[in-house]
């Protein structure tokens, strides 16, 4: 086994750190939400420091068994993540934050319901959460909480020596995802993207067929988030309290990486491939109006809104290998769940809801076949020991617990983790370039290079 990584530069006291972190503008003592959601567009060059510490390409996690975890948000998705925790041996829920203490004292009856010890709760205010990460006690912080908190929080666990794992999307502006990244290579931790849309099924079983060459050379692949969010948009608790502001503020891709984070290993992106650029054109906003119409009565607060995102908005990025990725989001019409998940090579295709693939070898006479018919071959040894139990506990089909399970093991194990701080800034930033490309009349908007030519 590799050695993993040292935690701090020769000579370096864990103060000289936490100094040099501060310093570059992840001190959060006085950070608040900002009172707009607008997404600021700056250019990459304005935001990125002269002098970058060394990559965290490939940097190990130390190994820690077993490993001690803080999360930070319980409310649905904190919930259900934390319950796929519990479900792995030899992790440890040491202290858990929200703003409702409610969801703190239920969180803490689920973990002791488990056999394990009650954990610290925080819940004094919107910044308890910096006292969880200044805990000495910790190996990992998860964060669940709406999209404005998830840099703040994810600065603050970097700051105090925490590796942190961030639900989707890591942040939505391009300044928030250098934020992130710079923060990462400074205190020499991980920032993990938690896009559990990666531990699918099938895109554990395509990601391994691609890399043993059945599809070719990659050409073009596409993905999306399609879902019917509009119930949810609406409802007065929950996800609803926030993230129709969204729709209000901003007119782009919100929600990128469920479609692009499986694309993006498909094709390598960060390791032998990266993004160029991107345009994007967002449709007309009609799905939001007409479904106040219908459900909302003429009285309530929802009327006085304006929305300003398209239902449909359609992104098309190019990578330097002369790919191209089509990538799309709606959650404002009826319609079936759907990300796409589509892959082009110069051998075959496959092509997602339902499963099916494809191959140029005579065989198929031009037909789709299942995608099951490669299982015993293909299917991820994590999938075949775990995959009964993930379907039994786990949420969203199962892929909630093979990602949690996954993230353990590297951690436990000492690994590099499958999905670094340069996966979650680029996943990310795909949002706010589709809305300044937009914003253009559909102009072609550089990617950053975040992982600086590596």
């Amino acid at each position: 086994m590799e050695k993993p990584f040292e935690t701090e530069q020769p000579g370096m006291t864990r103060r000289d750190l936490l100094k040099i972190v501060t310093a570059a503008g992840v001190g959060l003592a006085t950070t608040q939400v900002p009172g707009t959601l607008a997404a600021t567009h700056v250019n990459e060059k304005s935001v990125s420091t002269p002098s970058r510490r060394s990559s965290m390409v490939g940097v190990h996690f130390e190994p820690r068994d077993p490993v001690r975890l803080g999360i930070i948000g319980v409310g649905l998705r904190g919930t259900e993540v934390l319950s796929e925790f519990l479900a792995i041996d030899r992790v440890e829920i040491r202290a858990v934050c929200d703003v409702i203490k409610d969801k703190c004292v239920r969180a803490a009856q689920t973990i002791e319901a488990q056999g394990q010890k009650s954990p610290e709760l925080y819940y004094e205010g919107e910044h308890d959460f910096e006292h969880l990460c200044q805990r000495e006690d910790l190996d990992f912080i998860y964060i669940a909480t709406p999209w404005e908190w998830h840099v703040p929080q994810a600065l603050c666990g970097l700051r105090n020596g925490k590796h942190v794992g961030t639900e989707v999307p890591a942040a939505y502006t391009i300044e928030d995802c250098w934020k992130i990244v710079h923060a990462s290579e400074l205190a020499r931790r991980h920032c993990v993207l938690m896009e559990n849309c990666c531990y699918d099924h099938a895109e554990l079983m395509v990601h391994n067929m691609i890399r043993a060459g059945l599809l070719g050379e990659l050409v073009h692949g596409e993905c999306a988030y399609n879902h019917d969010l509009r119930k949810i948009l609406f409802e007065r608790a929950n996800e609803g309290l926030w993230r129709r502001r969204h729709h209000i503020t901003r007119n782009g891709n919100l929600y990128p990486t469920h479609g692009f984070g499986p694309m993006a290993r498909y094709m390598g992106i960060n390791r032998d491939d990266r993004c160029e650029y991107l345009v994007s054109v967002s449709s007309a906003h009609l799905g939001l109006e007409e479904y106040r119409k219908d459900t909302i009565a003429a009285n309530e607060p929802e009327w006085k809104e304006t929305y300003r995102c398209g239902d449909y908005n359609t992104t098309i990025i190019r990578t330097a290998k002369g790919r191209s990725i089509l990538l799309q989001h709606n959650v404002s019409s009826p319609r079936p769940y759907d990300r796409i998940n589509l892959i082009q090579g110069t051998k075959g295709i496959f092509r997602d809801y339902p499963p099916r693939i494809y191959l140029d070898d005579g065989a198929g006479k031009e037909a789709w076949r299942a995608l099951d018919e490669y299982r015993d071959k293909f299917e991820p040894e994590l999938s075949k020991e775990h995959g009964e139990t993930a379907r039994k506990i786990g949420g969203h089909g199962g892929m909630d617990y093979i990602m949690c399970r996954r993230l353990i093991q590297c951690i436990r194990e000492g690994l590099a983790p499958d999905i670094d701080v340069y996966d979650a800034a680029t996943w990310s930033v795909a949002g706010p370039l589709s809305e300044e490309s937009v914003a253009k009349r559909s102009a072609a908007v550089n990617f950053p290079d975040f992982i600086g030519g590596n």
